[in-house]
């Protein structure tokens, strides 16, 4: 596979769907809900989507897409189907036309597209691209950068030190969960974060601003792939919940840099939940 030439890909394809989404920011949004009231999407996640997949289709016309929404291009076959898992073996693009989009029409500048390149079930390329602030994270083969410069995640090794981010949310009803993990961490860390985009803060740890993250339960493979192929480029520790390897099937998702990876394993299993 051509390593090169998907890492490029990747990163054209979230800036082309960012240029989409960026155009519509604070404006006039046509909004609508998916699985409850404050689970957000809008018709400009789809428009961004259908651009990142024709940038795609440009370069890999037969490769699998594995995409949040279900949007394709005008003109795309009929017969085309977007896939909700990683297959296992093959080619195949994972895409989050705009990961925040709570952010997004709230008018908060923190959110981001982001593409993977995957190859038999592992990410080897991706690109985040935050384009209200016109910063892009890229990792490939040679590493990991931020606007073209190379970045690693950081070097603190106190975790009373550290500024983390905690990764998805609980629904209506899962409270108790949520405030077991931020009780927890509000005791074991120095700073604690929720920035409404799952993909943004992996990107942030892998540049060195958050020094982890972490969730208890399964993140779906757009919300993720990406930035854990960052972490890992930029030389962070991504695990399950377990401590074990992760994979896009893994339970939980918690990334470090790798300094006290133990204290930041243990903070996450405070809000183990059995949902998803």
């Amino acid at each position: 596979m051509d390593t090169t030439r998907r890492a490029a890909v990747a990163e054209r394809a979230a800036r082309a769907g960012g240029v989409v989404a960026r155009e519509q920011f604070r404006s006039a949004l046509d909004v609508d809900t998916k699985a409850d009231k404050n689970d957000l999407v809008t018709a400009t996640d789809r428009e961004a989507q259908e651009q990142v997949v024709a940038t795609i289709r440009e370069a890999f016309p037969d490769d699998a897409l594995v995409c949040e929404e279900d949007a394709l291009p005008p003109g795309t076959d009929p017969d085309t189907e977007i896939l909700k898992t990683v297959p296992p073996a093959g080619a195949a693009w994972v895409v989050d036309p705009i990961d925040g989009t709570a952010n997004f029409v709230r008018g908060a500048r923190f959110w981001a597209s982001c593409v993977a390149a995957v190859v038999d079930g592992e990410p080897v390329a991706s690109a985040t691209y935050f384009p209200a602030t016109e910063d892009i994270y890229a990792a490939s083969a040679e590493g990991t950068t931020r606007n073209g410069t190379a970045v690693s995640v950081s070097e603190r090794t106190d975790p009373e030190t550290f500024a983390v981010g905690l990764l998805g949310w609980w629904p209506m009803g899962k409270g108790e969960e949520y405030a077991a993990l931020f009780r927890t961490s509000a005791e074991t860390f120095g700073d604690i974060r929720r920035l409404g985009s799952m993909q943004g803060a992996l990107a942030l740890v892998a540049g060195g601003t958050l020094d982890a993250a972490f969730m208890p339960s399964r993140p779906h493979p757009w919300d993720s792939l990406v930035g854990v192929h960052l972490i890992r480029q930029a030389g962070g520790t991504v695990t399950d919940i377990h401590g074990d390897a992760w994979t896009h099937e893994s339970e939980g998702l918690v990334v470090s840099n790798g300094q006290a990876h133990g204290t930041v394993l243990a903070a996450a299993r405070a809000g183990e939940t059995d949902g998803d």
